[in-house]
C-alpha cells in the first residue's frame, strides 16, 4: 500500500549510545515543519502497558530469564502495534519509533544467544506480521558507544550494563539483519556528525513519502 495512503512507519535501531533518540527527534522536527502529523513512540514503553513492561525488562533488580525477557518484549510489541502503530498508520500519519523487533533479534537472539529465527518469528506473530517501511540502523562500535554512555553520567539499565562481548554480539546481529533486508534498512555510520546523519535520513524518508523506490 502506498505510503501516502497508510502513512509511513520509520524505526530507529542500533546499540545503546548510537544516537537513536537524537535522530528520531531531528526527523520528527523536520516532518512537523513540513506539515506532517507525527506519532513518536518507542519500545518498550510506548503505551501504558509498555511502561510497566519497560520497568521490568530494563530496571528490574535481579535476574530475568532470557526467554522470559524475550516474551515480555513480544507482549509489549503485540499491544503497541495493535493499539498505537496500526491506528496511526491507518490515519495516514508518520510513526517514528525507537526500537522494534530487530532489537529483540539482536539483543535477545544474538546478545542472549537464543535462536534468532525463533525470536523474530515470535515478534512477527505478536505483531501480526507488521514490519516498518524503513529501518534506520545507526551503527557504532561498542567501545565508542560505551564512551558516550559514560559521558552522560546516568545509571545504566540492565542491557546497557552488559559486558563488551554482549554488545559486540548485538552489533553483529544488527548488521546481519540489515544485510538480509537491504531494501528495508538504511545503515549509517553513527560516528558521523548528527547533521550529516539527519540529512541522510531525511533523503530516504522523503523518497519513501514520494512513493519512490528506496
Amino acid at each position: 500500500m502506498a505510503a501516502a495512503a497508510r502513512g509511513l512507519w520509520v524505526t530507529f535501531e542500533g546499540g545503546d549510545g548510537a544516537g537513536k533518540t537524537t535522530q528520531a527527534a531531528l526527523l520528527e522536527d523536520w516532518l512537523r515543519e513540513d506539515g506532517r502529523t507525527v506519532v513518536r513512540t518507542r519500545e518498550p514503553g510506548g503505551t501504558e502497558v509498555g511502561v510497566l513492561i519497560r520497568e521490568i525488562v530494563l530496571h528490574h533488580r535481579g535476574e530475568v530469564a532470557p526467554r522470559a525477557e524475550a516474551l515480555l518484549y513480544a507482549a509489549d510489541r503485540a499491544h503497541h502495534v495493535a493499539t498505537l502503530v496500526r491506528p496511526a498508520l491507518a490515519r495516514g500519519e508518520v510513526v517514528i519509533q525507537d526500537r522494534y523487533l530487530d532489537s529483540s533479534v539482536a539483543y535477545q537472539g544474538a546478545g542472549r544467544i537464543l535462536d534468532a529465527t525463533e525470536i523474530r518469528d515470535l515478534s512477527l506473530w505478536a505483531a501480526e506480521g507488521a514490519l516498518p517501511d524503513l529501518t534506520v540502523l545507526l551503527d557504532l562500535d561498542p567501545a565508542s558507544a560505551r564512551a558516550r554512555l559514560d559521558a552522560d553520567d546516568k545509571p545504566f539499565d540492565r542491557l546497557e550494563a552488559e559486558q563488551s562481548d554482549f554488545h559486540a554480539r548485538v552489533r553483529a546481529g544488527f548488521l546481519a539483519l540489515a544485510a538480509a533486508e537491504p531494501d528495508r534498512f538504511l545503515v549509517l555510520d553513527a560516528s558521523l556528525p548528527p547533521g550529516e546523519l539527519a540529512a541522510a535520513v531525511r533523503a530516504r524518508v522523503a523518497s519513501a513519502l514520494d512513493g519512490s523506490s528506496p
